[in-house]
Formats: C-alpha cells, sequence, structure tokens
C-alpha cells in the first residue's frame, strides 16, 4: 500500500469529539481524529513495512504519524532516521511516545537517548528521557548498563528542578520507569522520588495530573509486579 490509500483509508474514521480532546493534549492540525483502537487494526494487517512508516510520517498528519510508528521496522531505523522523526515531532504525542517507542526498539536506542538528554531542546531532552524509560521496560536487566542508570537516577535527584516542563515530567517518569522494571534500582529509585517530591508541571487545559514518584513505584511493589517486563514498548 501507498501512504495516499493509507491516508484516504483512515481519514474518514476521524471523529470531532476525538479531535477536540487530542488537540487539548497537544497534537496540532493536519489531525482527523482516529482513535488508536482503529489504527491499530491498520497496524495487525500490515504489521510492519520500513517504506510505508516513513512515507506516513513524513505526512505530518498526526494519525499517519501515530501509525507510522506503530508499522515501523524499528531495526531497520538508522540515526538518521531517528533523529529526522525527533525534528518533525511538532505533536507532543508524537514525540514524547512514538518516537520514543521506535527509538527504544531499534538498535540505536541506549546511544540516542543518551545524545537527547544532554540537549538544551526541551524536546530532544524531553524524548531522551522517555526513551530510556522503554528500554529499562523491555529490555532484561543484563541487557541494561545498571551502574550508569544509577548514575541518572542521582542526576536526575540533583538536577529535575532546573529543566522545563517537559523535562520534569520525563525525568519523573524514567524514576518510576526505573523502580518499578528493574528490582536493583528500586531503593534508589525511591530514595530519589522521596528527594524530587511532587513535580510540578503545567498540564494546559486537560485533567491530566504528574503522578507522584514514590507511590506509584510503591503501588507496583504491592501489586507484585515489580521488574515485570514489557513486551513491546508501543501501545
Amino acid at each position: 500500500m501507498t501512504a495516499a490509500e493509507i491516508i484516504a483509508e483512515i481519514k474518514p474514521l476521524g471523529l470531532d469529539s476525538y479531535k477536540k480532546v487530542i488537540l487539548k493534549h497537544g497534537v496540532q492540525e493536519p489531525c482527523f481524529g482516529v482513535k488508536i483502537d482503529e489504527l491499530k487494526k491498520i497496524q495487525k494487517r500490515i504489521k510492519q513495512d520500513y517504506r510505508l512508516a516513513m512515507e506516513l510520517y513524513d505526512t505530518g498528519i498526526y494519525d499517519a504519524m501515530y501509525l507510522a510508528g506503530l508499522i515501523a521496522d524499528d531495526k531497520k531505523m538508522t540515526k538518521a532516521d531517528l533523529q529526522h522523526w525527533l525534528a518533525k515531532a511538532t505533536h507532543e504525542p508524537i514525540r514524547s511516545s512514538i518516537v520514543p517507542w521506535v527509538t527504544a526498539e531499534s538498535t540505536h536506542g541506549w546511544e540516542m537517548a543518551r545524545e537527547w538528554i544532554d540537549s538544551k531542546e526541551e524536546n530532544a531532552a524531553t524524548a531522551g528521557w522517555r526513551t530510556l524509560s522503554s528500554l529499562v521496560a523491555i529490555k532484561a536487566d543484563t541487557e541494561l548498563d545498571v551502574a550508569q542508570l544509577k548514575q541518572l537516577l542521582q542526576r536526575i535527584g540533583k538536577t529535575i528542578l532546573k529543566q522545563p516542563g517537559g523535562v520534569r515530567y520525563a525525568m519523573n517518569g524514567f524514576v518510576i520507569a526505573a523502580g518499578t522494571y528493574v528490582t536493583l534500582l528500586t531503593d534508589l529509585a525511591l530514595q530519589t522520588a522521596e528527594k524530587i517530591g511532587l513535580v510540578e508541571v503545567d498540564m494546559g487545559e486537560t485533567a491530566c495530573k504528574v503522578p507522584l514518584a514514590a507511590d506509584y513505584i510503591r503501588k507496583a511493589q504491592a501489586r507484585g509486579s515489580m521488574g515485570k517486563k514489557r513486551k513491546t514498548a508501543k501501545c
């Protein structure tokens, strides 16, 4: 299939009611308002298609870009591809979800995440921390550099309050992810969470709230879900 054929297929699926909701969450025009469940039906049919994913992403249409992330052949993504996707991620959910998910499942996840978190650009740093959150969620502990992850938690404890809102939110999410998915980091993640307390971020017109990291980790402990990895970063 071509990108044009996919666009023609998904455009009629858009709902004004859903579009109004996602526009409040950082999505911009062009956008059809197609629910993710509908996009996943197409993902199930296509599975993976590197070329089609690249074409869909470059349309700039939010729904098409989200679908591109779902069908991306992550292992074929080059560093240049990932950098290109980040640069074109004008929609907040794309740069905070799709780009980190695909990057984490590529062969360049750790390298790109470490590069991005050191960026002075808020969008890049946010994507970097979110990529790290996805990595600890899907990679076996033996594949992770736990010593460096500890250093990153310590870095968050010292610097989070100095960061712009998007980065603060992503750092807070990393504390939660590290503490719940890597049991060797749970104690340090809890200490870090207690140190930073409630992270304040302007969530705009949404009802979303920044999760209290310490409470989130302890709830995971109570559920007995500590250390249980995800099959994929994408959802």
